[in-house]
């Protein structure tokens, strides 16, 4: 066997290994279809043969990140990236780099070189981030330009739909809750077998992901433990989780006048100006 033959192997062994319920739920062909008729409904003629995955190899980092890349016809290409329950906008430099390296394997497939005097054809891009924590104030379209050069013009430019929970009844409103109740119920049952089976029981429950939940129970339990066994992971997850609940904290202080927005970092060392900043914003909407 060849080394070149082992190492797609390794990768392929690696990414089953690290796979996720995002990706997993989506490698079945009518699930993309759901999806891409959620973000496109008024394509009517959609049809599954139409779909195709070219989510690249995590070339970037080992660690689980779910970036779905999707081909719809030779025409269009999505690119959909999950934030997880804490906000930021580095995933937009994330996008920059998987776009990047989407098209240079694109081109390589294809068999059209830029080194040549024919224009490439080129997919026309759709950038999207599933956010599955909560909106408040957050932006719909998150740019490169604004948040990271202050609106300058620059010479690249990235913009990303950001998709967060609503009342939708499609496939991607059902995952954000999905990760939401899992988000609960880790609060309540710590990073515990119990914490999954009791969010696919929910689930099951409340109608969401039901389908394929039920065909597939076993499955996402090991997947989502598998998370568990990552350190790393666990350990970024926890310290988010924790970070969400002084956030929360803080904001109940604020609300009930036992708090002022000034006393939060001597009360609250933990969160960023970034955290303190936004959650005044999201106080003062409530007032």
């Amino acid at each position: 066997m060849s080394d070149d033959v082992k190492k797609m192997r390794e990768v392929r062994a690696k990414r089953t290994a690290k796979n996720s319920v995002f990706l997993d739920l989506f490698q079945d062909k009518k699930n993309l279809l759901e999806l891409y008729k959620a973000l496109h409904p008024e394509d009517m003629d959609a049809t599954e043969d139409m779909l195709d995955i070219v989510t690249i190899d995590n070339v970037l980092t080992d660690n689980l990140y779910n970036d779905l890349g999707i081909m719809v016809g030779k025409s269009k290409l999505l690119l959909l990236l999950e934030a997880q329950s804490t906000w930021t906008v580095n995933i937009l430099v994330r996008i920059l780099l998987y776009l990047a390296q989407t098209y240079h394997e694109y081109f390589e497939r294809t068999e059209q070189s830029l080194y040549k005097s024919k224009k490439v054809i080129m997919p026309k891009p759709e950038l999207y981030i599933i956010y599955t924590g909560s909106k408040g104030r957050k932006p719909d379209v998150i740019s490169l330009s604004k948040e990271f050069f202050n609106g300058a013009d620059i010479d690249v430019e990235i913009k990303a739909k950001v998709i967060y929970e609503s009342d939708k009844n499609d496939i991607i409103n059902e995952y954000i809750v999905f990760c939401k109740v899992f988000n609960e119920q880790v609060k309540r049952c710590g990073m515990t077998k119990q914490a999954i089976t009791e969010t696919i029981r929910i689930c099951k429950d409340r109608n969401i992901l039901k389908q394929y939940l039920s065909s597939k129970e076993v499955e996402v339990v090991t997947i989502m433990m598998s998370l568990f066994n990552d350190e790393q992971i666990m350990r970024t997850y926890a310290k988010d989780l924790a970070k969400e609940k002084l956030i929360e904290h803080a904001k109940h202080m604020l609300k009930i006048g036992k708090l002022t927005v000034e006393e939060i970092p001597e009360c609250y060392p933990e969160l960023t100006l970034d955290d303190i900043e936004e959650i005044k914003k999201e106080v003062m909407q409530l007032v």
